[in-house]
């Protein structure tokens, strides 16, 4: 079983990268394989409403990085998408990404598998950026396994916020229990 770690941050060492591989830094420390994918550096067009993907059950937008991140999605049996705030809400970097996910949807490609949501804000709007993850992952019938919001500015800042740091070791440990109950 796979754990994907997904930072949809634009800054590919900030804050969101930090708390997302802290999660799968102890992930891995309990033996559990996981990926990290950072979409700074990626291409993730956004979805022009063509409704095509109804008919072919993918998105149809090929020319950009958009579906090597939904295959790895595919494939794994838990998510970790994580994204900064801007403005009160999502960035657009990783409201892309989801947007074209409308294309799995159709025949519920990402249904049954295990998700945690990560947000990262410099002051407030944590729990907008928090609430637009969970309606993905909601739409999408992901099982909640918890979620990590933390406080930062500058690159490494989350560090300091003991309590998201703290939440990001006990969601890790769920996703362990998930994934090896016997253990």
């Amino acid at each position: 079983m796979t754990v994907l770690g997904i930072s949809g941050s634009l800054r590919k060492n900030g804050n969101t990268a930090t708390l997302v591989n802290t999660i799968l830094e102890r992930v891995r420390g309990a033996g559990v394989e996981t990926e990290y994918i950072s979409l700074a550096g990626m291409e993730i067009r956004p979805c022009t409403g063509c409704e095509t993907c109804r008919e072919t059950k993918w998105c149809v937008t090929e020319d950009d990085d958009w579906g090597f991140v939904a295959q790895r999605m595919v494939e794994c049996e838990v998510l970790v998408l994580g994204a900064p705030t801007y403005y009160y809400d999502i960035n657009g970097q990783t409201k892309n990404l989801i947007d074209r996910t409308y294309s799995l949807f159709h025949d519920r490609k990402l249904s049954g598998r295990r998700a945690v949501a990560v947000a990262v804000c410099a002051d407030r709007g944590c729990e907008r950026t928090l609430e637009t993850i969970e309606g993905f992952l909601n739409a999408h019938e992901f099982s909640y396994l918890g979620y990590v919001c933390g406080r930062g500015y500058a690159a490494g800042d989350v560090r300091n916020d003991d309590r998201a740091m703290a939440r990001a070791r006990e969601v890790a440990d769920t996703i362990v229990r998930y994934i090896r109950p016997e253990d």
